[in-house]
């Protein structure tokens, strides 16, 4: 018996756990508790407000916000300044291709 004809399965629609899921909190830079270099360079895709976005430095699931640049301002010591905005965020690894378990709040 084959399985094409089973129906589609509803996998896509649950949040996703464990290793095929990108972890709950994320950052780009190194002095960060949260970066992660395995995980930055698997890619982990980011949909913000159901816009997929490329220009997030930090993100939290549970939390519901992400971390952009504000332009190209800095501060004091250098560092990029950065702008915290709220709302729906989800996550994937992307290279596990398009049918990759989303991580969702």
């Amino acid at each position: 018996m084959s399985d094409e004809n089973q129906p589609a399965s509803a996998e896509a629609d649950t949040p996703a756990t464990g290793l095929d899921a990108p972890p709950d909190r994320l950052c780009v830079h190194a002095n960060s508790p949260h970066f992660d270099e395995t995980v930055l360079r698997r890619g982990v895709g980011i949909r913000f407000k159901g816009r997929q976005r490329h220009d997030i430095e930090e993100y939290s699931i549970s939390e519901g916000w992400v971390r952009v640049q504000a332009g190209k301002t800095v501060d004091r010591k250098g560092q990029p300044l950065m702008l915290k905005l709220n709302g729906p965020v989800e996550a994937w690894f992307e290279d596990l291709g398009e049918d990759a378990p989303v991580a969702r709040a």
